[in-house]
């Protein structure tokens, strides 16, 4: 991994590259940068993948700098190294990965680099979306927090999603995840690929096998990939689904 020293202190400059260089692993870039101008004109010509950024420099502060690349569609990883630890939550305010305090630590510098080889929550946007130049469109993966970390799941893996409460579980063909987004917002970024069956229900249009009538006059949709189980359509949105299905 490649990272980049932001530091208005030669001597910090000097001390962190000699600790990211004895780790193993990684390569500084140089040169380094001592203010935050300075920093965004080097990381858009040599694309860290980590900025050790430090908060209190002269023009744009650390803060500040960190601000402007969450507005990056592909921004690197920021790990805060600085004496000031009264700023650790406006640090991840700002998507930080990590806040090293000085005099830096060189285990909590490793940890830190570590932690940064997994996508934060400005970089996963980037990631989960088609590689276009203006980034637009919707995404290709959809991603969830889980008890392994970060997952990402291929948007033709997935079955359904259903509504409850303030989660919306998003249905695969490995297994379930939890996800924090509204269930409208999903249907306004994959309305073409999904339909709304129920007032809390999306389910994928190329998964559709069958709608059946039940004896009690309930209908149910039957997708590939769930073992024979269905989900019911609600009343109000049965001749949708069949207008869908007969064009399928």
């Amino acid at each position: 991994m490649n990272v980049l020293i932001v530091d208005d202190e030669p001597l910090a400059r000097e001390r962190l590259n000699r600790l990211v260089s004895d780790l193993g692993g990684y390569r500084v870039l140089e040169p380094a940068a001592s203010n935050g101008e300075e920093a965004l004109t080097l990381i858009d010509s040599l694309k860290p993948d980590v900025v050790l950024l430090d908060i209190r420099m002269p023009g744009l502060d650390g803060l500040q700098v960190a601000a402007k690349l969450c507005e990056r569609d592909t921004p690197p990883a920021v790990i805060f190294c600085t004496a000031h630890d009264e700023f650790a939550l406006e640090a991840f305010q700002v998507s930080a990965i990590g806040y090293v305090v000085k005099p830096v630590r060189p285990e909590s510098l490793a940890e830190a680099l570590k932690n940064a080889e997994r996508p934060n929550r400005v970089q996963l946007a980037a990631l989960t979306r088609p590689a276009a130049d203006t980034g637009n469109g919707p995404r290709s993966h959809i991603s969830a927090r889980t008890r392994k970390g970060i997952e990402l799941i291929p948007l033709d893996q997935v079955i359904y999603f259903i509504a409850d409460h303030k989660y919306v579980t998003l249905r695969h063909d490995h297994g379930e995840v939890l996800l924090d987004e509204p269930l409208k917002s999903l249907e306004d970024e994959f309305g073409d690929r999904f339909v709304r069956i129920h007032r809390n229900a999306l389910v994928a249009r190329e998964r559709i096998e069958r709608l059946q009538r039940t004896p009690l006059g309930h209908f149910q949709l039957f997708l590939r990939g769930m073992n024979g189980d269905a989900l019911t359509v609600s009343r109000r949105h049965v001749a949708g689904v069949r207008r869908l299905m007969s064009t399928l």
